[in-house]
């Protein structure tokens, strides 16, 4: 149940982060994130990267974070805070 509620708050926070609502997004994250620990639920790995780890706002790319590609490396910057989140990637 509260991995179905998880997946509606991420999709409500992507909605309103697209149409510009970013402190609604950041508050369905927030939300998601209480509820995941609340019911010792973990964030799926997809929604994870959407989240900054630092000030956990919705990053959506583009707009609220900056995304590149280097050395076999995806690097996240969000531009709330500045911090920045390394993926590796396979080519």
């Amino acid at each position: 149940m509260a991995r179905k509620r998880i997946n509606v708050l991420f999709h409500e926070a992507r909605k309103a982060a697209l149409i510009g609502r970013q402190d609604r997004a950041n508050r369905y994250v927030e939300m998601a994130r209480k509820m995941g620990m609340r019911y010792n639920v973990p964030l799926p790995s997809s929604f994870r990267r959407r989240v900054c780890n630092r000030c956990y706002s919705y990053m959506l790319p583009s707009s609220t974070c900056r995304v590149r590609l280097n050395r076999g490396k995806l690097v996240t910057r969000c531009c709330a805070c500045g911090s920045i989140n390394r993926y590796v990637y396979n080519r």
